[in-house]
């Protein structure tokens, strides 16, 4: 007999059927044993009673998290003993046969509650167990549910999704790398992807003209509620873009769609999104991811909101340089002086020195956030195609033209070959599901998170390597003098 979900089990009253799972709850009512059986589909009542003696006996031995096979039929539960709290409810099931196929240790923690009272480092740990529990179910299925959305979504638009490399060159783009030793070249090393950037800019050069990917990231930096050492985003990116709007325009509709098709008890606050200037949202709020809900209480509802127009550069003091807000391969925009027109242009590389010795906080980005309840869910750009003015961008940051050609020659020689302008965006996937599963941060979003402090204490990792591995590598560990 073939095995069937759980929630087809109320299309089958009558028949026999096979059913596996996990043992959910265990209840005993005088002589009868009932079983509540769990599945990834939903879970069933199972009913052992005395009269077939072998199978009562073995059930008698179940307890919570067993693992095991039953085959009965599918009856009708007796009325008034229905539950209406469950799919499943109008039906049980007399088992006839009861097979163990594995015994389990008592769970370290309840699984019938949210787990909300549970130590989070105690879910951590045996997070295989955690995930068991609905509310962490339903929030990956969501996350699945919407990733599954978007790629038919950006399929349907002319998008094509394309895959870049995840051991890559180490270059500086905001935050630290996570770097990997290489084995064959002896003080070489590779990096790991803050995000596909560079990549999917070639991949523009190289006339896909409409790509996107479900991409992992990741960035060597302090963690938070909203932040993990690596991280998920939709990346995309798209040539011939004529304004930013043809971006902020693509991204609203498509959540817009989410929303309505996954979320429908969601309210969205104000359709079209607002777009701010970074300036405007700064004066008003305080803040560049403002939370713009009518009512903050409100679980269902989403305020989006895009944010553009910021400023290109920001002085560090500590460093005493000035750094890309965004990228550097965000495109810079000066406002034209002549006629008093008032015109936001792309500046040639030449006007780009002028303006930073003249003004430079009179130079904006084509750069563009977009937040969500006052969560950044996404950032982006359009990008800089003129080799010349990004070569200026990079020394304006500070790095020597020697440097420049160290770390993005390869960018620049591929701009050489004929580049479309283009522009792009990487939604994060986790915070959105965050968002719209209503939980706190984003761990409960992701299968096998870390803990805040960027550690897994399932794999206990981070973690020492031998010797053997050190010497292969070509590395040597220096303990700190005391």
């Amino acid at each position: 007999m073939k095995r069937i979900w759980i929630e087809e089990t109320v299309k089958r009253t009558g028949e026999e059927v096979k059913v596996a799972g996990w043992v959910h709850t265990r209840r005993d009512h005088g002589k009868i044993i009932f079983i509540d059986l769990r599945d990834r589909s939903g879970v069933l009542q199972t009913v052992f009673t005395p009269e077939n003696e072998a199978v009562y006996k073995v059930a008698e031995t179940l307890r919570p998290e067993w693992v095991i096979e039953i085959e009965g039929e599918v009856s009708q539960r007796p009325k008034g003993m229905e539950n209406p709290g469950i799919p499943t409810g109008t039906v049980e099931l007399q088992a006839k046969t009861l097979t163990v196929l594995a015994q389990a240790n008592t769970p370290p923690f309840p699984l019938d509650t949210d787990g909300y009272e549970v130590n989070e480092e105690m879910r951590l740990k045996y997070r295989y167990v955690d995930l068991r529990r609905s509310r962490l179910k339903k929030a990956l299925d969501l996350r699945h549910e919407v990733i599954l959305f978007m790629r038919n979504w950006l399929s349907k638009r002319g998008f094509t999704e394309i895959e870049t490399p995840i051991i890559t060159k180490s270059t500086p783009e905001g935050a630290r790398d996570y770097v990997v030793p290489s084995r064959l070249y002896p003080g070489k090393f590779y990096a790991l992807p803050q995000s596909p950037q560079q990549y999917k800019q070639l991949l523009m050069v190289a006339g896909f003209e409409r790509y996107f990917q479900i991409a992992r990231c990741f960035r060597d930096e302090d963690t938070r509620g909203d932040r993990q050492p690596e991280f998920t985003q939709l990346d995309l990116e798209m040539s011939f873009v004529e304004s930013e709007e043809t971006i902020l325009g693509l991204v609203e509709e498509l959540y817009i769609d989410i929303v309505k098709t996954l979320a429908p008890e969601k309210k969205i606050t104000h359709i079209p999104f607002p777009r701010l200037t970074y300036k405007e949202v700064i004066e008003k709020y305080g803040t560049d991811k403002p939370d713009l809900r009518e009512n903050k209480e409100d679980l269902n509802e989403l305020a989006f909101l895009f944010v553009v127009d910021f400023p290109m550069f920001e002085w560090k003091e500590n460093e005493g340089r000035w750094d890309a807000v965004h990228h550097p391969f965000t495109a810079p925009k000066i406002q034209s002086e002549d006629g008093g027109s008032g015109i936001w242009r792309l500046p040639s590389a030449q006007e780009l020195k002028d303006a930073m010795k003249k003004n430079p906080e009179a130079v904006l980005a084509r750069q563009y956030d977009f937040i969500c309840n006052g969560y950044e869910i996404a950032g982006g750009s359009i990008r800089t195609h003129d080799p010349a003015l990004l070569q200026t961008v990079f020394e304006v940051m500070g790095h020597s033209s020697e440097d420049v050609r160290r770390r993005f020659g390869h960018m620049l020689e591929a701009f050489s070959y004929g580049v479309p302008p283009h522009g792009g965006i990487a939604p994060g996937i986790d915070r959105f599901i965050m968002v719209l599963a209503n939980e706190p941060n984003i761990r409960e979003t992701i299968a096998f998170p870390k803990t805040g402090d960027g550690r897994d204490l399932m794999m206990d990792s981070p973690s020492e390597l031998d010797e053997a591995q050190l010497k292969e590598l070509h590395l040597e560990i220096k303990t700190k003098e005391k």
